[in-house]
């Protein structure tokens, strides 16, 4: 049976499922989930608490209603921009950094700002067509915290991203997908089953080798191709120097059963 849990107001909801897939959904539908402080420090204990979960493999986030998330409510801007940018443990996007469980973004209508900063900390983008990415810092006078001015120019080109961040000119989901920012566009109907589908094929996978492989990947964004490579060379020589022969054996035998079955239908 599914689990729920939920911020006091029903805010920030999180829903366990038994096939290892956890959701978590941004549910203030009538301000277009724009996100007051207690909502950002809630998202942060969601994906810490489901970070360290072993019963869950991925996650999916969403928004309820017609956006995914419209960013800050502006009306308590002070109260979430002076307050302790530098506690990891009530910033959100930090947190989705930390969670070694991957995170599946599944983005409708608009994500703006504060929100085009958490699906940019997904590691997975689903967007239904007609899904706008917006980015306006530079038009209300918000400086970046959440990673947008150096995470989007390293996806899109520095180019591309110079622009639709000092314009505040929408990325829509369609020309996100072509740069290589969003995995698949779908109609807005198929979204969460978009999304379940690739989070079901992450959660078949080995779930030790999924962790190790998004913290690898991850980690080695940060670095330069040379020194990327050789952190990639050292965990592998971690992981097998760990390994048992029967562990061994039992990847050999994995396989060879494997071998003998017919490929899966792609993505």
């Amino acid at each position: 049976m599914a689990s729920h849990q939920s911020s006091p107001e029903n805010l920030i909801l999180v829903n366990r499922e038994p096939n290892g897939i956890a959701f978590v959904t941004i549910n203030r539908p009538k301000s277009l989930n724009s996100l007051t402080r207690p909502m950002i420090i809630d998202l942060a204990k969601a994906f810490k608490a489901l970070s360290q979960d072993e019963s869950v493999r991925v996650i999916i986030l969403s928004g309820s209603g017609r956006a995914f998330c419209s960013g800050v409510d502006l009306t308590a801007a002070e109260d979430v921009f002076k307050g302790d940018v530098k506690d990891v443990e009530t910033d959100t996007v930090a947190q989705m950094e930390r969670c070694r469980k991957p995170i599946i973004g599944a983005i409708n209508g608009f994500a703006v700002t504060a929100g085009f900063e958490i699906a940019l900390a997904c590691d997975i983008i689903v967007a239904a067509k007609g899904a706008k990415f917006v980015d306006t810092h530079a038009r209300f006078g918000i400086f970046p915290s959440w990673g947008l001015s150096q995470k989007l120019s390293r996806i899109i080109g520095a180019n591309k991203a110079r622009e639709v961040s000092l314009t505040a000119t929408p990325l829509t989901a369609e020309l996100g997908e072509r740069l290589g920012f969003v995995n698949h566009v779908v109609e807005g109907g198929e979204l969460l089953k978009k999304a379940r589908e690739i989070a079901e094929a992450i959660a078949k996978n080995n779930q030790d080798l999924v962790l190790r492989y998004k913290a690898v990947i991850n980690d080695g964004l940060k670095l330069d191709l040379g020194h990327a490579l050789a952190l990639e060379k050292e965990r592998g020589h971690d992981y097998y120097s760990g390994m048992t022969k029967e562990q061994f054996k039992k990847m050999q035998e994995f396989i060879t059963g494997r071998g003998s079955k017919k490929p899966s239908s792609k993505l």
